[in-house]
């Protein structure tokens, strides 16, 4: 009885989180889509009164609708072992005679580190385009931002907090051991505790959206795939650390 009970939480936890991510992706196909009809209808990305209009009170919220969508998409599948073990070893807790709390509070703190990153992420873009170091196209106009940015994404992929960070995010039983609180309350910091070390492994990366192109899904693709073999894969921290190299490389060449 306690395998099946088990089985079927499983399979509930799954079929959320690949319908969560797969609406996030969805939606993020469909605002590529649109906004190249746009820039079509405007006659091309380069538009001058798009580069100089202000951002509206409007244009600020659904930036950041946009981003934490993003973020929800490129996390959630290399958080996914990390939630369904949540989710196994809170039933066991559950068939002891504990408090059961739903893996979404869980989640949801998880989440909300991301959705701190977006609001971040949402004003980086905005300064940026008032300097006018990206295009309408959310792309790096100056070479030595995007190469900087590169060359910075790639030494920290070398740093102890980084290494750190990406420790916990691939040791999920380890996690739950070590930082494993009882309740509602205790399930959320949980999440929120997990959610701050992969924000740490992941943040460097995340900034590179700004090179490729932010709404660029391949690069989005690119970069998710990427997050997801570092924290998944036997030898995910080397490739991280090779990757790191090119992405030294790549800045240097970038600015050169």
């Amino acid at each position: 009885m306690i395998e099946v009970v088990l089985k079927r939480d499983r399979l509930v936890v799954v079929g959320s989180l690949l319908a969560l991510a797969a609406l996030a992706w969805a939606y993020l196909i469909y605002l590529a889509l649109a906004m190249g009809d746009m820039a079509a209808a405007m006659g091309g990305m380069g538009d001058m009164a798009a580069k100089l209009r202000p951002w509206t009170v409007a244009d600020g919220l659904l930036m950041l609708l946009m981003w934490a969508i993003m973020m929800v998409a490129m996390m959630l599948p290399s958080a996914a072992p990390m939630i369904l073990i949540f989710a196994r070893v809170n039933s066991k807790q559950r068939d002891k005679g504990h408090v059961y709390v739903p893996t979404a509070i869980f989640a949801a703190g998880y989440i909300v580190v991301w959705a701190v990153f977006s609001v971040l992420a949402t004003a980086s873009q905005w300064g940026l385009q008032n300097a006018a170091l990206l295009s309408p196209g959310m792309v790096s106009t100056s070479v030595y931002l995007g190469g900087g940015l590169f060359i910075a994404a790639g030494i920290y992929q070398w740093t102890p907090l980084k290494q750190a960070c990406l420790k916990h995010c691939r040791s999920p039983l380890a996690f739950i051991m070590h930082h494993w609180r009882p309740g509602t309350g205790g399930a959320f910091r949980m999440g929120l505790s997990h959610g701050a070390f992969c924000l740490g492994c992941c943040w460097s990366v995340m900034a590179l959206l700004f090179v490729g192109g932010v709404m660029n899904l391949i690069w989005v693709a690119v970069i998710t795939i990427f997050v997801a073999v570092e924290k998944m894969f036997p030898h995910g921290p080397w490739v991280g650390r090779v990757t790191g190299m090119a992405m030294i490389a790549a800045g240097i060449y970038l600015m050169a």
